[in-house]
């Protein structure tokens, strides 16, 4: 595939493509329709046919082309299915960008987004006192607390009235380390109930260090048939002009956290119910 894009990559030669679309023709009239010297055109010619996009055979004192239709359609299938797939992650990049242009417009004063409230709610495998380890747990929050294109890089959080919380996040695809911190966020616990609700405030922190915004999440949870309803409410104060575009991810992004956190319970309680 590698060679056929590579050979498909200049014009001369995507010239003589499709005129041997038209029909097979012969080296010199190839040359005469592109405008080409015969020499450069046989060259063209050769590296096509290497690349397996053309086929030749010799005629008395010719040498005619052909085109091959079948690495065409496979690099128009790959082509296909790469399109299909940036379907998927162009919508989200289009909703956050149409919510960004929203919140930068409305992000006038100081105090512009407080007393906005975001509501979620996920139906998780697994029994209360599992799903409080992974809202509480360091360790398994980092296998969820992000959205999809996030990884958590560092997480403290002490699961006691007062304690302490740090997230610490990097892109997904960064393993090294070596891109700058994505961001960092900091707050505290105010409410611990296991099993039943947790509550917190955190802050995600603008590049010179300072809050964003404050948002207050207060999370109930409650025993179901299949396994434990989680109803999150997501509140914001203490808004700045500066907070847009964190206010802009809010749905979508913790959306993706909790729906990762569905994933990984669900994995679980397979695994659980497998080994028993």
């Amino acid at each position: 595939m590698d060679a056929l894009l590579a050979a498909l990559a200049d014009p001369a030669r995507w010239r003589l493509v499709s005129l041997l679309a038209e029909r097979p023709r012969s080296v010199g009239v190839l040359a005469q329709l592109a405008g080409a010297r015969q020499p450069q055109t046989t060259k063209h010619l050769q590296t096509l046919e290497r690349a397996g996009v053309v086929t030749s055979q010799r005629t008395g004192q010719r040498r005619v082309y052909a085109l091959r239709p079948a690495p065409l359609r496979d690099l128009a299938a790959v082509l296909g299915r790469l399109a299909d797939q940036a379907d998927g992650a162009r919508e989200t990049f289009d909703r956050y960008g149409a919510g960004l242009h929203t919140e930068r417009l409305a992000a006038k004063e100081a105090g512009w987004a407080d007393g906005r409230s975001f509501r979620f709610h996920r139906s998780l495998a697994g029994r209360p006192e599992d799903v409080w380890r992974h809202l509480t747990d360091a360790s398994l929050l980092a296998r969820w607390w992000t959205p999809d294109d996030l990884r958590v890089a560092e997480v403290v959080f002490e699961a006691r009235p007062g304690g302490r919380i740090v997230q610490v996040y990097r892109d997904a695809e960064d393993a090294d380390g070596s891109d700058p911190v994505a961001g960092r966020a900091e707050g505290v616990v105010d409410d611990v109930r296991p099993g039943e609700r947790l509550a917190y405030r955190l802050s995600p922190l603008l590049p010179g260090g300072g809050p964003a915004f404050t948002s207050h999440l207060d999370l109930t949870l409650r025993p179901a048939e299949t396994g434990t309803d989680l109803d999150v409410h997501f509140r914001i104060t203490d808004s700045t002009v500066d907070s847009a575009d964190f206010v802009a991810g809010i749905e979508l992004g913790f959306g993706q956290s909790l729906d990762k956190l569905v994933v990984i319970l669900a994995a679980d309680d397979t695994e659980t119910r497998s080994t028993e």
